[in-house]
């Protein structure tokens, strides 16, 4: 009876550790490990971005690497599984994150993922430039698509054929976040010729070092035949 009885128990703890075992199994299969992360993203050019990626399954810890472009002022860093950065130029980005775990062997999971990185200060015309008599003149709208307000420098300019710049316009002002500015008129007369024009935006964050750029320019030339 003694014999039977240790056999029984002997045979009831083989049970207990083949179902611990099947348990953390199912709890760290490397079959079904995979990465999580939301695609596409998007990041503002200029601002501070943080795009956190996880894997499920597997065995922890894991080693993650890029195969692919992505933004400029973005990196990886492989084991904390983060994208961040800066990115600086505006673009949509696809590249493929590869995950691997610590089992041995090891297994490996892949996902693509875009990364949207848009302007953070964008130019465009309201009123097209046009000659009318001796005077071009049009106007433009400048947005800011940061978190934060900016202060913006606009000037607009009518290149001549051998490059000489007359200011049309120029103005200087503080832009809220999110926010795109009121029409902004220019005119003026630069003299007979024939003339390209070009509208450009800098701005800065009173607590930030980064320069944001923006500008426009007319794809055909103007030409003023009078005085």
């Amino acid at each position: 009876m003694r014999s039977l009885s240790a056999s029984c128990g002997f045979l009831l703890f083989l049970l207990a550790a083949a179902c611990t075992a099947l348990a953390q199994a199912s709890q760290n299969d490397p079959r079904s490990l995979e990465v999580v992360a939301q695609s596409p993203q998007t990041c503002v050019a200029g601002e501070n971005f943080n795009f956190p990626i996880t894997a499920q399954g597997g065995f922890a810890p894991y080693t993650w690497r890029v195969e692919g472009e992505l933004p400029p002022g973005l990196k990886l860093h492989p084991h904390k599984g983060v994208i961040s950065g800066v990115p600086t130029t505006p673009g949509e980005y696809h590249f493929k994150l590869t995950v691997t775990d610590s089992n041995v062997p090891h297994e490996q999971a892949q996902r693509e993922v875009t990364i949207i990185a848009i302007a953070g200060l964008t130019i465009d015309w309201k009123q097209i430039p046009q000659v009318e008599d001796n005077t071009i003149s049009g106007s433009v709208v400048i947005s800011n698509q940061t978190e934060h307000a900016l202060e913006i420098t606009e000037i607009v300019v009518a290149l001549n054929s051998i490059g000489r710049a007359t200011a049309l316009g120029y103005q200087h002002f503080i832009l809220a976040a999110k926010k795109s500015s009121s029409e902004i008129p220019f005119g003026s007369s630069p003299g007979l010729g024939t003339y390209t024009v070009r509208a450009d935006a800098a701005a800065h964050r009173k607590s930030g070092h980064y320069i944001f750029r923006a500008s426009k320019q007319t794809p055909d030339v103007l030409e003023v035949t009078q005085y």
